[in-house]
């Protein structure tokens, strides 16, 4: 007999099947879903590995968020200053609660310096566009609008009129607001130089590691520029803290610590300015009727043209009876009296040098163009008043050394510090110059020589050469002597060491990456809730 179906189950059946329906096209959709996020996850993750690699194979995340651990920020630092405008774009690497890392850096720069465009701002707009291109191609397209721009004029500016000098920071701040880089209203303006020499104390700390490592003794910073020159340290002397004059010491907050400098920065003491001080020249100003500007510091039968500032200068060599050094120190002294505040402290402070200190030792022979070096004040003087020679910086590491036309080698010992040495030079009919003494060997003494007067042998000098023929630079007399006269008004000894570098890690010694942090920093302040 045939069975009669079941009505009851007839409808679970029914029921049944639309639901399972149901249960395996939504089990099928959320497949389908978690399979093309992961899909998409992939594919970014390969896209972003590929634009890493294309960029250097380096790193990039948006800011705020991490990268293995570590948030990756830019900034963007435009250096306006008197004879060039320099584009600094540093790449940063931060662990929470760790002061960053700096991990690149990108520098370009373009001549004239802003002031060069005083009487006509418009022509400098192509230029900032310039480098503005070259920070679009170095920062990642995402991290455009949260990258700060600044710009900061440094005393090729100071020295303008206020007028003019306000006209040219408005249309660069008219530059900026256009791109699409992060732009506060403080983001264009002419820094003065305590702020200057600050920052460039922040930058050589921080790339030697005495801003990273508490008790770490830091050190001092000494920058000549070409319209002023600052000098920056941490005194530890109270002495120093008490007797320095108004202005001359300042509080500086980084990283969550307070420090106490001095620094102070000298305007119209840069090594351009300098010259034009020292020619009889006024800054801004062309010479009355094209006068010609005389100048004792110059090699008496020279005669030519010197640009400063698009200024044109004519400019000739003083003839007259003496030594030219002796002519020219007394003229640099007039420039350099009283406007300088002396300080013992710096007798044991150890400072890196910058910038024109570095390029005129290139000049002069002291140290390599590329690598740095370290000289003695007094090398500058001695530059001036006997020349560079070969083979000088060697004297307390060898017993012999011969140069093409001269020859040294060792007298009597001096001790296991030091030896005699004495330089056979050819006979130059009124040449008076002096016997090499005392080279004592040691690292204090570095470069170290002393010198004194020896009729009869003759030392190819700077100054003294030019009071017969011209020099290769017209300037080297007068640039030497200054900063000589310059480093002794500051009160720094003839045998005080200085440290020489355009880098520090593979990293520019300006003070572009101090504004850059201190900048930054205090926008982080400023974010931050109070407590």
């Amino acid at each position: 007999m045939r069975k009669i179906p079941n009505n009851g189950n007839l409808r679970m059946t029914k029921v049944a099947y639309p639901l399972g329906l149901l249960v395996c096209l939504f089990i099928y959709v959320a497949y389908i879903k978690w399979h093309w996020a992961s899909a998409t996850q992939a594919f970014l993750s390969i896209t972003e590995t590929a634009s890493g690699a294309q960029r250097g194979q380096q790193a990039h995340s948006p800011q705020g968020m991490a990268a293995r651990g570590h948030e990756v920020f830019y900034g963007i630092m435009f250096d306006a200053g008197s004879t060039g405008t320099r584009v600094h774009i540093f790449q940063f690497s931060q662990q929470p609660g760790e002061v960053p890392t700096l991990t690149h850096e990108t520098f370009k720069a373009r001549k004239p310096g802003l002031s060069a465009y005083a009487d006509d701002v418009e022509k400098s707009t192509p230029g900032i566009q310039e480098l503005l291109n070259v920070a679009k191609q170095d920062v990642p397209y995402e991290l455009w609008k949260v990258t700060p721009l600044v710009l900061k004029a440094t005393a090729g500016l100071r020295l303008l009129p206020g007028e003019k000098a306000q006209k040219l920071l408005q249309n660069v701040k008219e530059v900026f607001k256009a791109s699409p880089f992060l732009v506060g209203d403080d983001c264009v303006s002419i820094m003065n130089g305590t702020d200057e020499g600050v920052s460039a104390w922040i930058t050589v700390n921080f790339l030697t590691g005495s801003l990273r490592t508490p008790g770490k003794g830091s050190v001092g910073m000494l920058d000549l520029g070409g319209g002023s020159t600052q000098i920056t340290f941490l005194p530890r002397l109270q002495g120093t803290l008490q007797t320095s004059p108004p202005g001359y010491l300042t509080s500086l907050q980084m990283f969550n610590r307070t420090y106490k400098l001095y620094s102070y920065s000298y305007l119209g003491l840069g090594l351009m300015s300098a010259r034009l001080a020292v020619l009889g020249g006024e800054e801004g100003k062309p010479a009355e009727g094209g006068e010609e500007l005389v100048s004792p510091c110059l090699s008496p039968g020279f005669e030519g043209e010197w640009e400063h500032a698009k200024i044109t200068y004519r400019i000739s060599g003083q003839k007259a009876a003496g030594s030219l050094y002796q002519l020219c120190a007394s003229r640099v002294s007039e420039i350099l009296r009283n406007k300088v505040h002396r300080t013992e402290e710096v007798k044991g402070v150890d400072f890196y040098a910058f910038s024109y200190y570095y390029d005129l030792a290139v000049n002069a022979g002291f140290i390599d163009v590329e690598k740095g070096g370290s000289l003695v004040v007094g090398d500058f003087e001695i530059a001036a008043k006997y020349g560079e020679w070969p083979g000088a910086r060697m004297l307390s590491q060898v017993s012999r050394v011969t140069v093409p036309g001269i020859e040294m080698r060792s007298a009597s010992p001096l001790g296991p510090r030091g030896r005699r040495w004495t330089l056979g030079w050819p006979r130059v009919p009124g040449c008076a110059v002096p016997e090499l003494g005392e080279a004592p060997g040691g690292p204090a003494w570095q470069g170290g020589h002393l010198f004194r007067p020896h009729p009869g042998r003759c030392v190819p000098t700077v100054c003294r050469t030019a009071e017969t023929q011209p020099l290769r630079s017209p300037f080297l007399c007068l640039d030497l002597t200054y900063v000589s006269s310059l480093l002794q008004e500051l009160g720094f000894p003839g045998d005080k060491v200085l440290k020489l570098a355009r880098k520090i890690n593979n990293v520019e010694t300006s003070w572009a990456l101090g504004a850059t942090f201190h900048y930054i920093d205090s926008l982080s302040r400023r974010r931050s809730p109070a407590p």
